[in-house]
């Protein structure tokens, strides 16, 4: 696997899943998983809020990630730095933030991406599903607009 052919891979859904909400809606949210099946959650994962250029605040996202039939815990964590560097670096490329607000991330965004990540990283059906959990903003107060 190219490292640089994920993140070409996660920067394109990315940018897709910001201009086309049935794309994002598609594949993320909160879907009902199948009883017995296998969750991961990637926790405190620092995506960047960028405006004009500019990072204007951090937020810390906490994801589920619904795994395929296939897959295992333990192969899964094994894989889990790829996907948070890939998201990383996505969030950099392609502001995932909401337009108007510096404390919070678009949920349908980082889950197209997460999903196009997984796809590319785990294989095609190894995650079915990913929701964002828990959104944290590093800085609450002084950030505005502009």
């Amino acid at each position: 696997m190219l490292r640089r052919d994920m993140i070409a891979l996660a920067t394109t859904a990315a940018a897709l899943a910001a201009t086309s909400p049935a794309l994002a809606s598609s594949s993320g949210g909160k879907t009902e998983a199948a009883p017995g099946a296998l969750n991961v959650n990637i926790a405190g994962v620092g995506l960047p809020v960028i405006s004009n250029g500019r990072i204007r605040n951090y937020v810390f996202v906490t994801v589920k990630v619904h795994l395929g039939p296939d897959q295992t815990l333990e192969g899964m964590r094994a894989k889990d730095p790829f996907i948070r560097d890939a998201l990383v670096r996505t969030a950099h490329r392609v502001s995932l933030a909401m337009p108007n607000d510096f404390t919070r991330m678009n949920e349908n965004a980082i889950n197209a991406a997460v999903m196009a990540i997984a796809n590319v990283v785990v294989g095609h059906g190894g995650v079915t599903a990913s929701e964002v959990l828990m959104q944290t903003p590093r800085r609450r107060t002084g950030v505005q607009q502009g």
